[in-house]
């Protein structure tokens, strides 16, 4: 690593040693396409803006396949804890090879998604916050809600990254008025869980060092935190290969249809079809999402509730 003094930036160059699709590895942690922590550039570069244990930090990931190289810059206060755990955040954990398939359409998109790694960032509260967030509404409801709050109460992101902003601190998420989150569209339920999360911050954050089992449990023992949001969690703080999103809208129906080509299915027959798969059951499921499969769709689409207007 290198000061590079033109631009203020920390360097790191990486080699991975194995295939790597850099864009497909950290999308995870993009919450929508105008999440104000997470960038792309035309030059295929993705940026990130943290909060780490080390302060504030945005980090600048491209790849160089013909060099076989990863270039990362970083600025900010955070900046070097960030480039210290580059490799880990790119997958030098994970072993995608573990799950062994058998042949036909699924090996076949293990093949096509060689060079993708589940991504592990060891921060837990910045994938908890925005998972409450998505509890039990759409997508684009969540999506909203975080970006408000991060203009709102969030740091600017170091660097030449304008317009990107750090996430709030614990201390911060806690004082944010009870009107703030109405004015953002969260509803009293989810904020009163944040509020309680981040009051057990450095308890929580103990779970990035844990296995499965036990993170699972530090993290549903706070009121508001269910299976689903610790699964969400884990999978990005973690890199949980086996954290599968119980409770979600749509994901047992395309396990159900991918795996046994029934429409329907609830969480019960979906852990059914998956359990051949652990300790891979996530990395199945995020598989079988990147082939763009999905079942059959009956009857209208969930509507957005708008708490504003409460």
């Amino acid at each position: 690593m290198s000061d590079e003094a033109a631009t203020g930036a920390r360097v790191r160059l990486w080699r991975p040693g194995f295939p790597l699709d850099v864009a497909r590895t950290l999308l995870p942690l993009r919450r929508g396409p105008a999440d104000p922590a997470y960038r792309t550039t035309g030059d295929g570069a993705v940026w990130r803006a943290s909060r780490t244990p080390a302060g504030i930090g945005t980090l600048r990931v491209l790849a160089r396949p013909a060099a076989g190289e990863v270039e990362a810059r970083a600025w900010g206060p955070g900046a070097e804890w960030l480039l210290d755990r580059l490799p880990v955040l790119l997958g030098v954990e994970d072993d995608p090879a573990a799950l062994v398939l058998p042949p036909g359409p699924l090996r076949e998109a293990q093949r096509r998604a060689a060079g993708v790694r589940l991504t592990r960032t060891g921060l837990v509260l910045e994938s908890l916050v925005p998972a409450i967030l998505e509890q039990k509404v759409t997508t684009d409801e969540a999506y909203r809600g975080w970006r408000t709050l991060l203009r709102d109460f969030g740091a600017p992101a170091p660097g030449p990254a304008e317009g990107m902003r750090v996430a709030p601190s614990a201390r911060e998420w806690a004082l944010v008025p009870s009107w703030e989150w109405h004015r953002a569209g969260v509803d009293p339920k989810r904020s009163a869980a944040v509020v309680r999360a981040v009051r057990l911050a450095a308890r929580l954050e103990e779970a990035s060092v844990m296995d499965h089992a036990e993170a699972f449990a530090r993290l549903t023992s706070v009121p508001g935190i269910g299976i689903w949001t610790a699964a969400e969690t884990l999978q990005r703080s973690n890199g949980d290969p086996d954290a599968v999103s119980v409770g979600d809208y749509h994901l047992p129906n395309l396990v159900g249809w991918a795996l046994a080509g029934r429409p329907r299915s609830d969480d019960t027959q979906m852990l059914a079809l998956l359990e051949p798969y652990r300790p891979h059951r996530h990395r199945l499921c995020r598989l079988l999402l990147s082939t763009g499969t999905h079942a059959p769709r009956y009857g209208p689409r969930l509507t957005p509730n708008d708490h504003r207007r409460r």
